[in-house]
């Protein structure tokens, strides 16, 4: 697998996302996945707001809110993140919120790229970046992603002695993200885009936004999501 970063000019708010990317990158070969950093799809939204709406909007983004230290631990979209996700780093005096719908975002980009580069196998993945429990640093996560499956799952094989897997899948969608977020960077690289050649997907016209979400009650750490306010989803 090959992982190439893209650096780019800097996304104004507003602007076509699928002419910015086709800007940058001319050609993109069959089987490839295009990565795109979910802040510049905000962008594309217009899913910005002022400093001081930032606690309010915390809480209407989120499912689930505890305060912690240094801010909100939330559950947002089926996934456990800071702050619901909204930023303030490379925002330009704004705070930045997640995507409206990542899973639709990726669809709707994919098909509008796979006409301008006349391919029909391409993967659009839209990342962020989150931070682990316990662990220094941030690592990239899948907010939303179109054109190949999100997961291999093991369950029902045998393993090298012949034991049954139970519950053992392989989140492919986190772990392209962790991989091209580790290239495209946190700082002022200005590599919004990356793209990746050789994955090991599989391809697929449709994927289930479901398919990686595990139900809040059934998960191994719910045990620590027990205090704090559980939100009514929309």
């Amino acid at each position: 697998m090959n992982v190439r970063p893209v650096r780019t000019r800097l996304f104004k708010e507003g602007e076509d996302l699928a002419a910015f990317i086709t800007k940058h990158i001319p050609r993109l070969k069959e089987k490839s996945i295009l990565v795109v950093t979910s802040k510049i799809v905000a962008l594309s939204e217009g899913r910005t707001a002022s400093k001081r709406d930032k606690e309010r909007l915390i809480r209407d983004e989120s499912e689930w809110v505890l305060s912690a230290k240094y801010g909100k631990l939330t559950l947002k979209d089926g996934i456990f993140m800071w702050n619901a996700g909204i930023d303030t780093s490379n925002a330009n005096g704004k705070i930045v919120l997640l995507p409206k719908d990542s899973f639709k975002a990726a669809s709707v980009l994919r098909d509008a790229l796979r006409k301008r580069y006349g391919v029909k196998k391409l993967g659009i993945l839209i990342t962020d970046s989150r931070i682990m429990p316990l662990r220094a640093g941030v690592v990239g996560i899948a907010l939303g992603y179109a054109g190949f499956k999100g997961l291999r799952d093991y369950r029902g094989e045998r393993d090298l002695f012949g034991e049954r897997y139970e519950v053992t899948r392989t989140d492919i969608a986190d772990s392209l993200a962790t991989a091209a977020v580790l290239l495209m960077g946190e700082g002022r690289e200005r590599q919004p885009l990356a793209v990746v050649a050789e994955a090991p997907v599989v391809f697929a016209e449709r994927v289930s936004r479901n398919e990686m979400t595990i139900p809040f009650e059934d998960d191994m750490y719910h045990p620590l999501f027990k205090t704090g306010v559980r939100r009514k989803k929309r």
